[in-house]
């Protein structure tokens, strides 16, 4: 199978595809989103974006999770504007640096390199903002999840803000209902948090985001009581008492590379990861909808394509605003 995706999505492919359709010099000078934006600017995005997801793929099945992870992170703060993707500079402090990013968000060498293939073909014509959401829909498919229709013409913001991210972003450590109010004051509606944080279903967290519960549940000095007891020995195992394992990797469910109901099923039989997760059975609104997910994979993800086409039109910048960066991690001179 990888030998035939390599074949198909070879570099050589790629260069017959342009050298064969018709590029204008100039972008589209639309100013909302279209699915068909860079149909006459840049007709080969689409395959550009879905062969650099899978050569990162191939060698790193984290990276899908990570990239999911690397939009939502976007788009949640100040909306979809690939500010999560900007260096420090002297005039602001960035996101990559912020608590939640800071030694966890991956994927940027991966945009960047997209980005630099797309440069190749199409100069100053695509946002990395929208090639980043293009790279999250390519990594949910390469993980065996759904495909769904992206709207394109988003431009690139020229700030970012540490703060904000701090800020903005859902935390694990978070009651449900801080999590629901900063959905909401997106835009976004409670069951916008019951499908999204289905993309649980693949990726790994880090020990300290959920050590708390194997030994100090709520200040209480004693494990998380909800916690199944298989599980809890798993995880101790994974994630012994000590400073040194805060680094550690723990699947997020039990199939981390593969996008399916998993991670609801894992809900319902109380060995969910992370407390902010677990705490949607608890809520009968939100364990309603867990329940359906884990027995109906076809109901999750037809809900999700739905929610992520919400979250990548957040806040989008279009028309004459911010700009198209030719290098992610910095803006335009």
């Amino acid at each position: 199978m990888g030998s035939k995706l390599f074949s198909y999505f070879s570099f050589p492919f790629l260069l017959g595809l342009y050298l064969f359709s018709f590029i204008s010099p100039f972008p589209s000078a639309y100013s909302q989103l279209d699915y068909r934006f860079y149909d006459r600017s840049c007709p080969g995005l689409s395959n550009i974006v879905r062969y650099g997801v899978w050569a990162a793929y191939k060698n790193d099945t984290r990276i899908a999770a990570s990239l999911l992870r690397l939009h939502f992170h976007d788009c949640f703060v100040n909306g979809c504007d690939a500010s999560v993707l900007l260096d420090d500079t002297d005039d602001f402090k960035g996101e990559k640096n912020a608590f939640p990013n800071r030694n966890s968000a991956r994927g940027y060498e991966v945009i960047d390199n997209i980005k630099a293939d797309v440069e190749r073909f199409c100069p100053s014509t695509v946002s990395c903002v929208d090639i980043l959401t293009l790279a999250a829909r390519e990594a949910v498919v390469l993980a065996g999840g759904p495909f769904w229709q992206v709207m394109l013409g988003r431009r690139d913001g020229i700030t970012a803000s540490q703060q904000a991210a701090n800020e903005q972003l859902p935390s694990p450590f978070e009651p449900l209902e801080n999590i629901t109010a900063k959905f909401t004051s997106k835009g976004l509606d409670l069951k916008d948090v019951v499908v999204l944080s289905g993309a649980h279903t693949i990726g790994y967290a880090q020990c300290f985001t959920f050590k708390s519960r194997l030994y100090n549940f709520q200040g209480s000095g004693k494990p998380d009581p909800t916690l199944d007891s298989s599980a809890f020995k798993s995880l101790q195992s994974m994630c012994p008492n000590t400073d040194s394992s805060n680094s550690n990797l723990a699947p997020l469910d039990s199939t981390a590379y593969r996008f399916d109901t998993t991670y609801y099923t894992n809900l319902v039989s109380k060995t969910g990861l992370l407390e902010s997760d677990q705490a949607l059975t608890r809520d009968p609104k939100t364990a309603a909808m867990v329940n359906s997910y884990s027995t109906n994979s076809y109901l999750f993800w037809n809900d999700f394509t739905t929610s992520m086409a919400k979250l990548g039109n957040l806040g989008v910048l279009t028309g004459d605003k911010g700009q198209i960066r030719k290098k992610c991690g910095s803006v335009n001179l």
